[in-house]
């Protein structure tokens, strides 16, 4: 089973403040969620897909997408979320969790058929962010092999876990699932990257590059910031 857990789009992408308004952010982390659910839609004989949200409008769209939804009626941060989801997967009689994020725009489907194709018989996979920071996917087998934990610095903490487990536990690189968007020098990134997903075509119609381009000094300056800020960030 897939789980994409996605907070209310209203709320979404707080640190990108200073270059979108409340509508602006919203339509961009919409546009990224999309850009995901579409390269699952794509992705040939994909597993199941399960969206978890509160948010109605995040509902329809999994839906659109003939998806299914695991309704998170409290709007939790995702370590709740998923940790909820994660039971109701093992109770169905899940084999796995394959757990990745709302707001990697660029990435394939061929990336996440790497998972599949690269993971043990039990234990583990884990997919760092490209600062190797946070984690961006975890496969799992069992399916609650291990409590998941996330936030700016979730990678080592998620790496120990897997460890500890006992079972095999691989690391995988890859670019596009590597590349979630939390703040301006992650936007730079992505609208600098080959590619037209949507969240790139909005980005590069509204100007943001330029903008960004503005604002490279203060981009340089250290992003010192909870755990809890960042999950509440995260997700979309």
């Amino acid at each position: 089973m897939i789980l994409v857990p996605v907070k209310h789009l209203k709320n979404a992408k707080q640190r990108l403040a200073a270059l979108l308004d409340d509508e602006e952010r919203q339509s961009f982390a919409e546009a990224m969620l999309n850009d995901v659910l579409d390269a699952l839609a794509h992705w040939s004989h994909h597993p199941p897909v399960t969206v978890v949200t509160g948010d109605g409008h995040v509902r329809s769209l999994a839906r659109r997408h003939h998806f299914e939804v695991i309704e998170d009626t409290d709007n939790r941060g995702q370590t709740e979320a998923i940790a909820m989801a994660t039971k109701q997967c093992a109770k169905a009689g899940a084999k796995f969790t394959l757990v990745i994020p709302g707001d990697v725009p660029l990435v394939q489907g061929w990336e996440l058929q790497k998972i599949l194709d690269g993971a043990p018989k039990q234990g583990s996979v884990l997919v760092p962010s490209h600062d190797h920071r946070g984690t961006n996917a975890v496969w799992r087998k069992p399916a609650g092999l291990f409590p998941l934990s996330f936030g700016d610095d979730s990678f080592r903490p998620h790496r120990a876990a897997a460890e500890a487990t006992g079972k095999p536990s691989i690391i995988l690189e890859l670019a596009g699932l590597g590349l979630d968007v939390d703040n301006p020098a992650d936007l730079r990134r992505l609208l600098s990257s080959p590619g037209d997903t949507r969240a790139q075509r909005l980005g590069r119609a509204w100007g943001l590059p330029s903008l960004l381009a503005q604002q490279t000094e203060n981009d340089t300056e250290p992003n010192v910031e909870t755990d809890a800020e960042a999950e509440a960030d995260t997700g979309t």
